[in-house]
């Protein structure tokens, strides 16, 4: 094992915990839609022809979680996208440096995000942010985005440290490590 490993230990087990957040409440959120849909369409509306109440709100809300849920994860497989153009025609080093310079804008860049997430359900009560039929508000669900965006942000910092020390972003799965174990 490298200086280098032995110095981002911590991003392994960040990794770990990540992944295992993950599948879990990403796991139950999608078994929750499907059950719900199922429950609501086939019992409820084709059977009883008496849909439930509200399920429109309940899967709208269950999908901004499992969206956000996806957001850090995405980040740290390398799911997001990026336009690599210039890459052939710059040195490694330039590439490097930028791409490094370029992560911690854009960790400031999502932090700002994050803020205005946690500032947004500050006032959601406020203004009456909720729901069209069961009228629940967008309050909590501003400050899990908040959170999950923060997330994100730290992975995106975490991304320049390891340009910084190891010279390239090592992401989930890429290196065969036990992340993926849960």
């Amino acid at each position: 094992m490298t200086s280098d490993s032995n110095s981002l230990s911590w991003l392994d087990k960040f990794d770990t915990w990540l992944v295992r957040f993950t599948i879990i409440t990403g796991g139950l959120g999608l078994s929750f839609m499907v059950l719900l849909t199922f429950f609501n369409v086939i019992v409820m509306r084709k059977i009883l022809n008496d849909p439930i109440l509200g399920a429109e709100d309940i899967m709208l809300l269950n999908l901004v979680l499992i969206v956000s849920i996806a957001i850090p994860f995405g980040g740290r497989v390398g799911a997001h996208i990026e336009i690599e153009i210039f890459d052939s025609w710059i040195s490694p080093t330039f590439s490097r440096w930028s791409q490094f310079v370029l992560r911690l804008l854009a960790t400031a860049l999502v932090m700002t995000l994050a803020y205005r997430l946690y500032d947004s359900g500050v006032s959601a009560h406020k203004f009456g942010e909720a729901t069209q039929q069961l009228l629940i508000s967008y309050e909590p669900y501003y400050y899990i985005m908040a959170v999950l965006v923060a997330v994100y942000s730290l992975i995106l910092f975490s991304d320049a440290v390891q340009l910084w020390v190891r010279g390239e972003i090592k992401q989930i799965g890429s290196s065969g490590e036990t992340a993926w174990s849960v």
